[in-house]
């Protein structure tokens, strides 16, 4: 049998075929034609088990397999399966009709009572990817059926094709590929094998990868004993851990699973396992890693599969954003191999897979903090910007989340919200003070705690976000945070007021000596007697301005800020009856330099003053 003829393209479904050719990485071709190959196994396996075909005596059920095999000399990849193979007439069915689905028409037959397959993709579509990278395509294939004639089928070009008789002896399907020049990359084994592990890791059908060496460079030199050949090397897991039940799942298997498939040698926080067949199938494995204070800049890698057939890493439509920050695999065999953007955007299904997702990862958090909450502290500032950024992100999430947030304090302990306003609080007050800058801060949180206020730490990128999202959030509660340097207030005592006019002539002499002319000026007794002033800055005001740098805007508007002057420090009362003279200038501008250096570092000249100035007091007092 010879004969010619040209490829039919099935009109109504041409887009798909165009979006085969567009495909973004050309490395997409090994996955499809792998995954035909899978499909072809799984329709021989299916037709044994129902008793409408049998092996030969000398195949055994663990003898399924597909091997590519690369020949880097030629050039040219071939991927071989010993699945159902097809007939002449099949080709030319499933091969030369572009759009016609061969594994579509094979589920109505033979789709099993409980709805499952195992049936990957859709054969005759998926195979013209092979087109992106090679000139010359060869299928050699041989049915299944008694005494079926094996064909050879011939294209160089995607349109028009050769078929003819082959000495094909053996039941399956060879597909060769002979590359294109900017493609040869491919049949290097090395390239092959890392393309495979990418798209082919977990395939049902065991594939094993080899190469064929140059004759001339395998042959035996004189007097050597002869190499023995390669043998192929399998590079999948046929049996991946998210289909394990998760009480078969030892931890040592988790933490193995995770350094292979993301080579990460870390250990993970912990991990949930999916596991829904209703209203979708759905399954797989979310890792927490360990996540750096900058969080922004360690997203992770949720891998998506369809029935063990990798399908691409983050896609956000059904993977929430927040969650991009952990790690893991899921498998959903209710998409489609291959689906547009605006497809996941607007699928029902889409949506709540989400949901479900996101509500599996908020009741692990809640089942972490209330049956073992001491190990879930230590972890905990690995993964709260994870918890708090999913909360911005999503109200309903931090609606179930919601009880098992903590804060740690600068005492080392942690507490909820309900946990620190019972301590701290009294009545209606629901004031949380707070600190970004630990050891910068150190001399402010001081004066809190002091007075047995706790003060916790919220010094990551997120939390001005964050705390803000909360006031709104919980506005019925009249909850308020409020940054140890914003306000004086629970840190001064009660006594006589400075009249307006000493204020005034305190006022300006700090004006005069800082150059601020913006400067307020407050005077108060200080619980705390050794510390001279402090300055505080309007809390809006200056969240704003940080907010507005963190985004790369120059939004900033001026600082409320004041200086509080501590009147039972001797330097304040000195400075309230001294001249306005170059001493008292001195010490003025001391005064406010060390109240902003507990705030934030002094910068370029400022330190320079800053220094000679200290400098010039001491040489005041040994002088004196």
């Amino acid at each position: 049998m010879a004969e010619k003829g040209t490829i039919s393209i099935n009109a109504e479904n041409i887009m798909p075929v165009i979006k085969k050719w567009l495909y973004s990485d050309k490395d997409i071709f090994v996955r499809e034609l792998v995954s035909n190959g899978c499909d072809a196994v799984s329709k021989m396996k299916r037709l044994v088990s129902m008793g409408e075909a049998s092996l030969a005596p000398e195949e055994g059920e663990d003898a399924w397999r597909i091997d590519v095999v690369a020949n880097a000399d030629e050039g040219t990849l071939t991927f071989t399966d010993n699945g159902i193979g097809m007939t002449a007439e099949e080709v030319k069915k499933y091969i030369a009709q572009v759009a016609f689905s061969g594994a579509e028409e094979f589920l109505k037959k033979y789709k099993g009572e409980n709805g499952e397959n195992g049936i990957i993709g859709h054969f005759g579509l998926g195979f013209y990817s092979a087109f992106m990278v090679a000139k010359k395509v060869v299928i050699n294939t041989k049915s299944y059926q008694e005494g079926a004639q094996a064909v050879r089928w011939i294209s160089e070009d995607g349109m028009e094709y050769d078929l003819e008789d082959s000495d094909r002896e053996t039941r399956g399907t060879s597909i060769t590929l002979y590359l294109n020049d900017e493609d040869k990359e491919f049949a290097n084994l090395w390239t092959l094998r890392q393309t495979l592990e990418k798209h082919c890791q977990f395939m049902p059908v065991p594939i094993f990868v080899s190469e064929v060496k140059n004759a001339a460079e395998e042959a035996p030199k004189e007097g050597e004993e002869p190499k023995e050949a390669p043998k192929p090397e399998q590079i999948n897991d046929t049996h991946p851990l998210w289909l394990k039940r998760p009480a078969d799942v030892t931890d040592e298997e988790y933490h193995e699973f995770y350094h292979k498939v993301f080579h990460d040698y870390d250990e993970p926080l912990f991990w949930i396992h999916l596991n829904a067949e209703y209203p979708f199938n759905l399954k797989g494995i979310l890792y927490f890693p360990k996540l750096k204070n900058e969080f922004t800049a360690n997203e992770g890698v949720i891998k998506l599969y369809n029935n063990q057939v990798f399908v691409a890493d983050n896609i956000k439509e059904v993977i929430p954003e927040f969650l991009m920050l952990l790690k893991g695999v899921i498998d959903c065999p209710d998409l489609p191999l291959n689906v547009s953007r605006s497809f996941l955007q607007n699928d029902g299904y889409v949506k709540k897979m989400a949901a479900y997702i996101t509500r599996k990862v908020a009741d692990r958090l809640l089942t972490e903090f209330n049956t073992r909450r001491e190990d879930y502290q230590k972890y905990w500032d690995d993964i709260h910007p994870f918890v708090k950024y999913g909360c911005i992100r999503d109200e309903k999430f931090y609606e179930r989340v919601k009880p098992a947030l903590i804060y740690k304090t600068s005492a080392g302990e942690y507490l909820t919200l309900e946990e620190y306003k019972n301590k701290n609080c009294e009545g209606d007050e629901a004031i949380i003070y707070y600190a970004s800058d630990e050891k910068r801060q150190a001399q402010m949180i001081r004066l809190y705690t002091d007075q047995g206020k706790d003060v916790v730490l919220l010094d990551t990128l997120i939390d001005n976000n964050f705390i803000s999202f909360l006031e709104y959030t919980e506005r019925e509660q009249k909850l308020k945070f409020m940054r140890v340097d914003a306000a004086a207030d629970g840190l001064t005592d009660d006594g006589e007021a400075m009249s307006e006019e000493e204020l005034k002539r305190l006022g300006e002499m700090f004006k005069k000596a800082t150059g601020d002319e913006q400067l307020s000026i407050e005077a108060k007794p200080f619980k705390s007697d050794d510390l001279i002033a402090m300055i505080t800055v309007d809390e809006q005001s200056r969240r704003f301005t940080e907010m507005s740098r963190q985004w790369g805007r120059d939004m900033s508007l001026p600082e409320k800020r004041t200086l509080v002057l501590n009147r039972k420090h001797p330097v304040v009362h000195w400075l309230e009856t001294a001249e306005d003279g170059e001493r008292a200038q001195q010490v003025c501008a001391q005064v406010f330099d060390l109240a902003e250096m507990a705030r934030q570092p002094l910068v370029a000249d400022r330190m320079v003053d800053f220094l000679k100035r200290s400098n010039a007091l001491l040489t005041l007092l040994i002088e004196k």
